[in-house]
């Protein structure tokens, strides 16, 4: 059967009808914040059940406990804390009980916030449990080192649930439960990407396949760092592999709108617990999970589901995989016994270098319809 919600409670905080209409009408008489896209999807994600059971950015309380002991105050599970962060001068104007309205930067109503928490906190405090370093080169520690000297906490109400900018391919967790019990799928296997698809992850993925009903593939897409692949072109990737290679009744995509926190191993607990809410019961887990540089050993993430046991949804724990000449195929060193000289690994650097160039990587690495895809674009990398 389809994992059960995280905390047992899909939450949806979504207004309809009179109650969106009538904050809609009254808009004048709150409190604004101004909030970029990223916090906007977190306020997404939360009101859609993505984030379940979340109903809001987290309190001082429930930061200590997912800081210091990787759980809500509830006790359970959960790894990464989701903050709003406002100046100093945002937070003199805002009383606590008080109701805010969330806009983007073109200032449309997104969201409505009530606010139970307004407090400081200790931001290296943060960065250091969560992604185990201070260093400001971590793009996750410099973001949080970076953010803003207030905190607001309380639950939310999502008023604009539109899914731009990949409608088709923005599902949230009702609907991919809905999608997933009309395939008679009892069984489900996520796959989290964040680069186009290449040789050795579709290995993985096909190996997935073997074990499950059936494989969702969900890309996130947000902020990421310099010189990865930007969101629309990894989308059209999977959708050359899954239109020309894969069978159309087993494999499902949806995006996942969030951004990159890279922080490894308590990244990794965090992604399967966002694909559990969409009811996924297993997950692929492989070499050095939402990792950055050498920040983190290559198997610390699989190491880290040994510490939740009772998570709820399985991880599949994949060895490097690579091509190697003498096997003639892909595979791991679980499959294949040759050396180190035999294998050609799936180098992201070397991909992107060759993409960079309008030169086809090779075909042991990435198949050709793949690479044809991603060199036809103009500008592939985020700058």
């Amino acid at each position: 059967m389809l994992s059960k919600p995280h905390g047992n409670k899909l939450v949806r905080r979504v207004l309809l009808g009179d109650k969106k209409k009538e904050i809609v009408e009254k808009s004048g008489e709150y409190t604004k914040i101004i909030l970029e896209k990223e916090l906007l999807k977190d306020a997404q994600n939360i009101a859609r059940g993505i984030f379940s059971p979340l109903e809001g950015f987290m309190s001082k309380l429930e930061i200590e406990t997912v800081v210091d002991e990787m759980h809500l105050p509830s006790g359970i599970e959960w790894t990464i804390p989701i903050m709003l962060d406002v100046s100093k001068e945002q937070a003199d104007k805002i009383e606590g009980g008080e109701s805010v309205l969330l806009l983007d930067e073109g200032e449309n109503t997104i969201a409505i916030l009530f606010i139970e928490d307004k407090f400081q906190f200790d931001k290296k405090k943060i960065a250091e449990n969560i992604y185990g370093t201070l260093d400001e080169n971590h793009p996750g520690v410099n973001e949080m080192l970076g953010k803003k000297e207030y905190f607001l906490g309380g639950k939310i109400d999502l008023i604009d649930d539109s899914r731009e900018p990949f409608p088709e391919f923005n599902l949230d967790p009702r609907e991919t439960r809905v999608l997933f019990r009309e395939k008679g799928w009892n069984t489900v296997v996520a796959f989290q990407t964040r680069n186009p698809i290449h040789r050795a992850h579709e290995y993985i993925q096909r190996c997935a396949l073997e074990v499950v009903d059936g494989l969702f593939i969900n890309p996130l897409m947000g902020r990421k760092k310099k010189g990865d692949f930007r969101d629309d072109i990894i989308l059209e990737s999977y959708k050359k592999i899954m239109s020309d290679f894969y069978p159309k009744d087993r494999v499902v995509m949806s995006i996942l709108p969030t951004r990159m926190h890279y922080a490894g191993p308590k990244e990794a607990i965090h992604h399967a617990i966002m694909r559990k809410n969409f009811g996924c019961t297993h997950i692929v887990i492989g070499r050095d999970h939402a990792g950055v540089g050498k920040y983190y050993g290559t198997f610390d993430a699989q190491k880290m589901f040994d510490n939740f046991p009772d998570l709820g949804i399985q991880p599949l724990k994949f060895e490097h995989s690579f091509y190697c000449k003498k096997c003639g195929a892909i595979a791991t060193v679980k499959t294949c016994g040759h050396s180190s000289d035999d294998r050609v690994p799936p180098s992201g650097t070397v991909i992107r270098e060759l993409i960079s160039k309008k030169e086809l990587p090779p075909k042991e690495i990435m198949r050709e319809e793949i690479s044809k895809v991603l060199i036809s674009f103009d500008k592939p990398f985020v700058e």
